[in-house]
């Protein structure tokens, strides 16, 4: 004889079908282990710098084979000019040159050549043309090299003595203001590139 199920017993039976589950979950968490939670660790101390490390001055950069140009290096530089083993220096600026960094020269043996060169904020300024001559013959002596040539922030005196260097190696006039205007950027003046246009490589 088939026993009919009603709807109210069907009801009945899925909600402790549903009960039953339930209780079968809980009893099964009970018992699992929970995640070991690690704490994270601190974050690292960024690293200081060392004796060791070597810090180029400000707009350094490689001009040629043994000639280097740069802003004016300081004391957490020298260890980097060091490793250049640097001949001589041709220094653009008519300041003395500092107590520390005519003491680093001496005990390395490097040579200072200085060409007074004043610093020119105004478009109507003009740039000594004998002593950029001077200063180049000094560049181009390779007795002189490795050498650095430098001025306050490596951007005009400095610039402008590289660039008539590119003329007399026969760059075009546009590569040597595009390497101008790397270094002095929004700083670029006319006068310097005009300077550089005019200066006759035929001496």
């Amino acid at each position: 004889m088939k026993l009919e199920v009603t709807p109210k017993q069907r009801v009945l039976e899925a909600e402790q079908r549903d009960e039953a589950m339930e209780m079968s979950g809980l009893e099964l968490w009970k018992h699992e282990k929970l995640p070991k939670i690690c704490p994270m660790p601190p974050p690292m101390p960024p690293a200081a710098c060392d004796e060791a490390t070597l810090v180029p001055p400000l707009n350094f950069a490689m001009v040629d084979d043994g000639i280097f140009r740069s802003g004016f290096p300081e004391i957490n530089n020298f260890r980097f000019l060091k490793s250049l083993n640097l001949r001589s220096i041709v220094y653009l600026c008519p300041e003395p040159y500092p107590e520390t960094n005519t003491e680093f020269l001496e005990k390395n043996g490097i040579t200072l050549y200085q060409f007074g060169i004043e610093g020119r904020k105004e478009s109507f300024a003009t740039i000594p043309d004998d002593k950029i001559r001077e200063a180049l013959k000094v560049v181009l002596d390779r007795r002189n090299q490795p050498l650095l040539i430098h001025c306050k922030r490596g951007k005009h005196r400095t610039g402008c003595v590289v660039g008539c260097l590119r003329k007399l190696q026969k760059w075009c006039l546009s590569s040597v203001f595009d390497e101008y205007h790397r270094f002095a950027a929004a700083k670029a003046r006319i006068t310097d590139q005009r300077f550089m246009e005019l200066f006759d490589i035929s001496s």
